[in-house]
């Protein structure tokens, strides 16, 4: 079964309306213009891998994994999709992620939504592809700098973007600045090693059958194909089989917010559709998990894929 706030997904009552509103615009604005710079990046055979890496990454959220002291993490994977796509197709990818999880399965919240998507989304992609692409600089283009360049990316973004919440939070008035920020940098630090793993780990597979998929700079890919891109769904529908073994514990900042005492702050979703990664006319506990991440991890690879569809179709009209 899973808890309610996984990761870094803020749950309404936890920001202030300021701060949430803020958060929004942010989100919106740099979701613009992600748009406006992917118009010229994505052709016929990027816009399924954009559909292929939301669904990979939605269901790699879906499998927490145990870390020290009873705390769990998951992966965020904004770093790899930086690495594959750039870091403006990645917004795209990560904000389909984002907002399915609050809109679908009540996992973050609705008013909150804008700063999860800054957190998880923008300040991931950015400042994951940017630690990358520095250490490839560095050490060039060999094996070893692609695990370095990945682990160290991935575990980065992790970290800032957990910074950003305990700052977020800390501006809200929820907990003070000095309990947040070391709470949050510390059990995220533990966290970030999974993140590394994980993205290492893709990057290898990857490199090893696709490693033109590696050679993009700052745009998307220029090759994929419809059997890689088979192979990639019937992956992330794979990981949807595993999900029932998640650990159960709570993540960073639901352990966080227990341990400060903020964790009663956190508001309840108006509605229910889907929640907590259940289908609820299903009772058996391991199906009705798997159902849930299935359809989600076939929603987000539709929303991804139109997404790129529709703003492709900018550019031809």
């Amino acid at each position: 079964m899973f808890y309610s706030y996984p990761m870094l997904h803020i749950p309404d009552g936890f920001l202030s309306t300021i701060v949430a509103v803020i958060g929004w615009v942010i989100a919106i604005v740099v979701i613009g213009i992600a748009l406006s710079k992917t118009r010229g990046q994505l052709g016929e055979k990027q816009i399924p891998l954009m559909g292929v890496l939301a669904a990979f990454i939605f269901a790699a959220q879906a499998l927490n994994f145990p870390v020290a002291g009873g705390t769990s993490g998951h992966m965020l994977g904004a770093t790899l999709a930086a690495v594959i796509m750039g870091p403006w197709a990645a917004v795209l990818i990560m904000t389909s992620v984002i907002g399915l999880q609050a809109l679908l399965f009540q996992d973050g919240g609705l008013i909150v939504l804008g700063f999860n998507i800054v957190n998880m989304g923008i300040i991931g992609a950015f400042i994951g592809h940017l630690t990358f692409q520095m250490i490839r600089r560095v050490m060039g283009e060999g094996r070893t700098s692609l695990i370095v360049a990945g682990a160290v990316g991935a575990w980065v973004s992790v970290i800032l973007g957990a910074v950003a919440t305990a700052i977020e939070l800390g501006v809200s008035g929820t907990s003070p600045l000095n309990i947040a920020l070391p709470a949050m940098a510390g059990v995220h630090a533990l966290i970030g090693i999974g993140e590394a793993l994980i993205t290492v780990g893709a990057l290898v597979f990857i490199s090893r059958t696709r490693p033109d998929l590696l050679k993009t700079g700052e745009t998307a890919p220029g090759k994929t194909s419809a059997a890689w891109i088979g192979v990639g769904l019937a992956i992330a529908l794979a990981l949807t089989m595993i999900s029932p073994l998640a650990s159960p514990a709570p993540d960073g900042l639901e352990r966080v917010a227990e341990d400060a005492g903020f964790l009663d702050a956190a508001q309840s979703a108006p509605y229910e559709i889907l929640p907590n990664y259940t289908v609820p006319f299903i009772q058996d506990g391991t199906l009705t998990t798997i159902a849930a991440v299935a359809l989600g991890t076939l929603a987000v690879f539709g929303i991804a894929y139109s997404i790129g569809r529709l703003n492709s179709r900018k550019v031809t009209s």
